[in-house]
């Protein structure tokens, strides 16, 4: 072992050259180290308390949105009539994108006839949220945002279809369009500057 200065030490330990502070170091660091080493020490007892704060509001938010996303398509088509008009759009659309998802499954099982009246049903909610986004004149771009991936989702399902199974299908995407035109007009006015 080399002596480099008043309490340091180097040596090779394992082929690895390291350096060690013995007790002179003290001027090296100062005081201000000390200080900021306890200060650490208490802000890390508090970090502890404040992270498990935050994950407890997290998930207590996460399930309130779970139980409100868990409504089935009746339980959400009765809370539509007791809504305000605000909440009506949010429900309509909800409605409109749970009954997509079940076209999209009973057309990929084949059930081409059952999925119909749920065709029907996600044109005509869709109509609905528009309606009352107008009215309310709030949620028209997250509506229309809907929308648009609802006629996606579509023109995804058509290309998978027969020629025969294609004409309800391309029927709603063209009422989707018009929807989706409707909300963009109330949005951004022509001749309005």
């Amino acid at each position: 072992m080399a002596l480099l200065g008043v309490g340091m030490k180097s040596s090779f330990a394992e082929g690895k050259f390291h350096s060690e502070i013995g007790l002179g170091a003290r001027s090296v660091h100062g005081p201000r180290c000390r200080v900021s080493h306890r200060n650490n020490a208490r802000r890390g007892t508090r970090k502890p308390q404040w992270f498990f704060s935050f994950l407890m509001l997290f998930f207590a938010t996460l399930a309130g949105a779970t139980s409100h996303n868990d409504l089935t398509v009746d339980q959400l088509k009765a809370k539509v009539s007791s809504a305000n008009v605000s909440d009506k759009v949010h429900i309509c659309v909800q409605i409109a994108e749970k009954q997509l998802d079940a076209v999209d499954k009973m057309y990929a099982a084949g059930e081409v006839e059952q999925a119909k009246p749920a065709l029907t049903d996600v044109v005509s909610f869709s109509e609905l949220a528009r309606d009352y986004s107008i009215q309310s004149k709030k949620h028209q771009k997250q509506t229309e945002i809907s929308i648009r991936a609802m006629t996606r989702k579509l023109g995804d399902i058509l290309h998978l279809l027969t020629r025969e199974d294609q004409a309800p299908v391309q029927d709603a995407i063209s009422r989707l369009d018009r929807v989706r035109d409707d909300l963009l007009t109330s949005m951004f006015p022509k001749g309005v500057k």
